[in-house]
């Protein structure tokens, strides 16, 4: 598929527990979008990258991204393109801290828009594990509670959509079989309490605005993590279409 250039930058924004990327000295081993945003660049795009607390809530998350944004791209129009719980914070960023003027799309990407009946059932059982934890590498436990689906229910309630900005999203479905071992258990809690999900986030939480498509694989696959299980059933997509049918989609509506 040939790669569509926008017209305005692009901002990939990383879920909970995630990072921009990590390095060794100057050299880069990883990053969150494996492959993502070399495709984007290639086609002269200009991909914007942040990096968020990690488990903070979605309110600090929100006010990092938006600072972000303006320190990176001042003024100038963005696409976000955001990957679970980054999507809550963009939504938040855009009604509440005055971004709507600046934000064009905002397309989501395994969002818990609605919460997740794992976080519902986790929560209360690991505090008293992962507070101390993060509290001795100075990290807070917010992001844990905000997606629980009674806070997202409250969210949803006052986070309001502006209608000046395009909503898209694309959920996620896995059959269960070959799961990574730390998505069996949230897999099958969601599963019995929400229906179809991949991994974490039911396919009813992550439907919002327009839907752009239903992608096959785990929660990190949507973002093109490598699963060797994925690898052996031929279920590996290439980004390029995946990503390049989302980038096609804006170039189509004019942006």
């Amino acid at each position: 598929m040939i790669i569509p250039k926008l017209r305005s930058p692009i901002v990939l924004v990383h879920g909970l527990l995630g990072f921009d990327r990590v390095q060794i000295g100057g050299t880069t081993l990883f990053n969150y979008f494996p492959g993502i945003p070399e495709l984007m660049r290639a086609a002269n795009n200009r991909v914007l990258i942040p990096s968020l607390t990690p488990t903070a809530g979605i309110e600090q998350r929100a006010k990092e991204l938006k600072d972000f944004i303006n320190k990176n791209s001042p003024g100038e129009p963005v696409h976000i393109f955001a990957h679970s719980m980054g999507g809550l914070d963009s939504r938040y960023m855009i009604s509440r801290l005055d971004m709507g003027r600046q934000v064009l799309t905002l397309t989501t990407i395994g969002t818990p828009h609605r919460g997740t009946s794992f976080a519902d059932w986790g929560v209360g059982r690991f505090e008293r594990l992962l507070k101390p934890f993060l509290a001795t590498i100075g990290m807070p436990l917010q992001g844990f509670y905000d997606l629980r689906r009674e806070n997202c229910k409250t969210f949803n309630e006052k986070v309001l959509d502006v209608p000046s900005v395009r909503y898209f999203s694309v959920v996620g479905k896995h059959d269960g079989h070959f799961l990574h071992l730390e998505w069996l258990l949230p897999y099958n809690i969601v599963s019995k309490q929400e229906g179809e999900n991949d991994g974490i986030v039911s396919i009813a939480s992550a439907n919002y605005g327009e839907v752009c498509d239903q992608w096959e694989g785990d929660h990190i696959r949507l973002v093109n993590w490598y699963h060797p299980a994925a690898h052996y059933r031929g279920l590996v997509t290439d980004p390029a279409d995946r990503y390049g049918a989302l980038l096609r989609r804006l170039s189509d509506l004019g942006y």
